[in-house]
């Protein structure tokens, strides 16, 4: 009984005081935890690049000695010699020694050289692609987001008619049928039979002799070379949108604080933007922010079949020529999208919802 009398007893101050100190020291924890989480990850889906780029038949050293054989004629001997005198890569060095050059280079901020275009860094080739991917993958996302969201809602109050059932056969069809397929069928169709769409001319992000500048005839012109990939990308994804808020609306409405925003006599538009259309997108906030990170490589497959010059054409002729650089540097820079936008998800979704803050 001594000894329990003489054990301290913290005032309800002394409490207090110690609670914030207490809960920043585990939330500094929680963001360490998922930095390194993120960076583990970075580091491991790198590694398993490098490992499976290498497992692809043939490499750039060989693939540039064939093309050079078929298409010019040379004797293997020659194309060997000019391979070697292009090339920057021994491609005949130990798996481990190349791999262990990679990760020091990548430590240093050195993504290496392109070996398809000798002289020319990693860097810059991923400078001079990314941009027209996420200016024509970013604005697809930004109208599908905000056209699903709309449409979404005005499906869960139209809910058990003919134009909900509508929209949702469309929604769920379009959502269902893969992105690279539509663009085919776009081509096949309305480029070739019909002959409506001037595949050839809108091919590539901008007309020659147009300069670059925040100038109406650049974001045109840039627009008219994007349309078809953001096309094709919102009508592929709008429908998840659609699907996704129209339940989370139809949740929304069966809230009792609903219920009672309507009993005061509050505007009908007022309980569907604020009350109904604040908690209902509350679910998309995460998908969408993922969504974002998936900017980088969301056009993987569209890009080489519309000959879009951004990010996944450049991967796609990077496959072809075996360039290990690009290819490497290509997916360290999705990966990493990827990865900060699902941490930013995590870090950001309590600051949007704050139940979270409170159970927290």
């Amino acid at each position: 009984m001594a000894a329990i009398a003489s054990e301290p007893v913290m005032t309800v101050e002394q409490t207090e005081a110690s609670g914030p100190s207490l809960l920043r020291r585990i939330g500094s924890s929680f963001l360490l935890r998922r930095i390194l989480r993120a960076v583990l990850t970075v580091y491991f889906v790198m590694t398993l690049i490098f490992f499976l780029v290498r497992l692809m038949p043939g490499d750039p050293v060989q693939v540039y000695i064939n093309q050079q054989m078929t298409q010019y004629g040379y004797d293997y001997d020659t194309a060997r010699n000019m391979a070697q005198s292009l090339f920057s890569i021994d491609a005949s060095k130990p798996i481990y020694v190349q791999y262990f050059d990679y990760m020091k280079n990548l430590l240093q901020g050195n993504l290496g050289m392109s070996i398809s275009s000798p002289g020319t860094s990693v860097v810059d080739i991923i400078a001079s692609r990314i941009w027209w991917t996420i200016f024509s993958v970013g604005t697809a996302l930004l109208i599908s987001f905000t056209l699903g969201i709309l449409l979404g809602m005005f499906m869960a109050y139209k809910r058990n008619t003919w134009i909900d059932s509508t929209l949702s056969a469309l929604a769920s069809i379009t959502h269902s049928v893969p992105n690279y397929l539509i663009a085919i069928l776009i081509i096949t169709i309305f480029g070739v039979w019909l002959e409506w769409i001037p595949f050839v001319e809108m091919r590539g992000s901008v007309s020659s002799g147009v300069k670059t500048g925040f100038t109406w005839e650049f974001i045109s012109d840039a627009l008219y070379h994007a349309f078809l990939p953001i096309f094709v990308y919102v009508l592929t994804t709008v429908g998840g949108w659609m699907l996704t808020m129209k339940s989370s609306t139809v949740a929304a409405l069966e809230e009792d604080f609903v219920t009672a925003a309507r009993a005061r006599g509050i505007p009908e538009w007022r309980v569907a933007l604020f009350y109904v259309g604040r908690n209902a997108i509350l679910p998309l906030f995460t998908s969408l922010v993922i969504s974002i990170g998936f900017v980088m490589g969301g056009s993987l497959l569209m890009e080489p079949i519309f000959q879009y010059k951004g990010i996944g054409q450049m991967l796609f002729q990077s496959i072809q020529k075996r360039d290990y650089p690009v290819l490497q540097g290509i997916f360290l820079v999705i990966t990493i999208s990827v990865v900060v936008a699902n941490l930013l998800a995590d870090l950001l979704y309590s600051r949007v919802d704050p139940r979270i803050r409170a159970k927290g």
